[in-house]
């Protein structure tokens, strides 16, 4: 089976301080990075890093080659990446305090570009038992999530940034439904019938993770990994690449959720997003490490 994950490309310019301003308040950053991130971006390189094979779908401006050699670098298939001209790579300000909270601004450039036509001929080669992933951070995600599900694929979609008329729109396409806590109480709040998915994945930072199957009403639950944060950046994403890629090779749902919450656990040990991303070696010594 594959990963084929229609998703957003950032580049991430990190502004590190210790605490985040006010508003109205001007405050100096300690120290400025650059690197690769996007939740689409993310979600590849975690699930390549996982074992799975993963093809990204997306666009990106003409320059910025950097990007897709590390894309490459890390496991992912870049051959479906759009380079478009008249558009510029989407690009993230992040600014990360001392606790490792952040706060993020997002020009969503290329991501926002997609052509149809093009995203059609990609996802000929989708197959049944292959997994889509899907964030808000693009534009096409329905269109794609309805030609994944006639291909007989399963549909992971991350809701997020969150947006209720985007989720309505993908949802009747979607296998599973991953959100944090703060989107699920969003979610539940403004919709209160029975949701149109199998599955709902909920991370709950240092709370957990839980897995609700709406089939069967059984539910998991797999508490965190006891970790010192450095940058959260990511993490959300890393636990949802771990978690198709554990899908993909046909693990139960509390093994998936155990290697996910390992994975990002590891990750938010870690400045950066993509680029701090642990490969399944790494994650898996951890794993053997702890008793959780």
């Amino acid at each position: 089976m594959a990963i084929w994950n229609l998703g957003s490309i950032n580049i991430d310019h990190v502004y590190r301080m210790d605490k985040l301003p006010r508003p109205g308040e001007t405050l100096a950053a300690d120290s400025y990075s650059i690197g690769l991130g996007g939740k689409g971006a993310n979600q590849s390189i975690a699930a390549a890093q996982a074992g799975a094979p993963t093809h990204h779908l997306g666009a990106m401006g003409q320059g910025d080659d950097w990007v897709i050699d590390r894309l490459h670098a890390r496991g992912v298939d870049t051959t479906y990446i759009l380079r478009l001209a008249d558009q510029v790579t989407g690009h993230a300000l992040i600014l990360l305090d001392g606790s490792a909270e952040n706060s993020i601004i997002i020009h969503p450039g290329a991501n926002r570009a997609l052509d149809v036509s093009a995203l059609e001929n990609a996802m000929g080669a989708i197959r049944p038992g292959d997994t889509l992933l899907l964030q808000n951070e693009t534009s096409l995600q329905a269109e794609a999530a309805r030609i994944a599900r006639l291909a007989g694929a399963r549909v992971i979609y991350s809701a997020a940034p969150f947006d209720l008329d985007a989720l309505q729109a993908v949802m009747p396409e979607v296998s599973i439904l991953a959100m944090n806590e703060g989107e699920a109480q969003q979610l539940f709040a403004a919709i209160r019938e029975p949701l149109p998915v199998e599955g709902l994945l909920i991370t709950r930072g240092a709370e957990g993770a839980e897995y609700r199957d709406l089939k069967t009403g059984q539910s998991w639950h797999q508490p965190a990994f006891p970790v010192a944060p450095v940058d959260t950046t990511g993490a959300g994403d890393t636990f949802a690449g771990y978690f198709a890629a554990a899908l993909d090779r046909s693990d139960g749902i509390p093994e998936a959720l155990r290697l996910a919450s390992g994975a990002a656990a590891l990750k938010v040990t870690r400045q950066g997003a993509g680029d701090a991303i642990p490969a399944l070696s790494e994650v898996t010594d951890f794993l053997a490490s702890t008793e959780a």
